[in-house]
């Protein structure tokens, strides 16, 4: 775990250190100091009402409504546990009325997390898987995650507006002398490109730490492996409708609902007696065997906010229960 960890902080010193050098150049050429200043404080600005409006528009989007503890019991107390033994404070428990299973855990930061499942959920997972699915969400919000991506994700969006100004205001600025500011604008489009794939990673990356932490808040890896497995299974049975109503809240989900009609073809061959769920002799089997991804695999798995399932559900197969 130590090593996810570790790439976790190179790749944010690479893409802070990629951000600090363009604009260092950018700073001694056409543009200026002043001028890189208001794109940064324009990024920042728009990050901040991001984090301030964000939960909002969760809640909105997805319909959310939060419950006490009478009004779902078992499902409340189970929150309340896992984030007493994750010792992080009680968040939120809330309830999304949209029929596709899935949960997500969002907020402000660690003093205002929201853990939140939606009715699909409720009715396609077990106790144990449930339970599984909710210490991954908990896990989010102790490792505060939600808030490293958000940092991540002003880097590419300072060079796309860079890229924006020197492409299509550039022509202009070189009539006047201001020199090869199309160059620029395609450089800094192609940084915007890498920097893009980099918080993608970066968001697969945290999908594993929240695994290995649902894995050491006491659960057995074939339970969250299970729930992997039919969450996969429940949005392959989804409508369109259904799919493009969350689609821009996918990254915060447990997995990308869009994926889950090629996963569902992958996933079914790890399910031997044909029960409907992993259970931990088809884990261990797992474990045993070698995975060979394709290259189209791969690059679809580059290009996306989840890790390939295959190979997550691999990753699972190796943890042992932390408590």
């Amino acid at each position: 775990m130590f090593s996810l960890q570790l790439r976790m902080w190179l790749l944010l010193s690479l893409l802070f250190g990629l951000i600090y050098a363009v604009l260092v150049v950018l700073g001694h050429s056409l543009l200026g100091i002043s001028n890189v200043t208001f794109y940064l404080f324009l990024s920042i600005a728009m990050m901040f009402i991001q984090y301030m409006i964000g939960p909002k528009i969760v809640e909105w989007t997805m319909h959310v409504r939060y419950i006490k503890r009478q009004e779902n019991p078992q499902l409340y107390s189970m929150v309340e546990n896992l984030s007493r033994r994750a010792n992080i404070p009680m968040p939120r428990v809330g309830i999304s009325q949209v029929p596709l299973p899935n949960a997500f855990a969002f907020g402000r930061g660690i003093r205002d997390g929201r853990v939140c499942v939606t009715e699909g959920i409720l009715r396609l997972l077990d106790e144990e898987e449930l339970k599984a699915v909710l210490a991954h969400e908990i896990s989010h919000l102790k490792n505060r995650d939600v808030l490293t991506i958000t940092l991540l994700s002003v880097i590419p969006m300072v060079m796309y507006r860079i890229a924006f100004q020197f492409l299509f205001y550039g022509r202009r600025r070189d009539e006047r002398g201001g020199g090869n500011t199309a160059l620029i604008g395609l450089a800094a489009l192609i940084i915007y490109f890498i920097s893009n794939l980099l918080v993608l990673y970066a968001s697969r990356i945290r999908e594993y730490f929240a695994d290995k932490g649902s894995i050491d808040l006491g659960n057995k890896p074939a339970s969250l492996a299970s729930a992997l497995y039919k969450l996969v299974y429940g949005s392959a049975r989804a409508n369109q409708e259904s799919l493009k109503e969350v689609e821009g809240l996918k990254a915060f989900f447990v997995n990308d609902p869009s994926q889950s009609r090629k996963e569902i073809r992958e996933l079914s061959q790890l399910d031997l007696d044909k029960s409907g769920t992993i259970d931990a002799d088809e884990l261990r089997m797992l474990n045993q065997k070698e995975l060979k991804l394709s290259f189209g695999d791969r690059l679809l798995e580059s290009m996306s906010t989840h890790p390939n399932m295959l190979k997550r559900i691999k990753q699972l197969s190796s943890y042992k229960v932390g408590y």
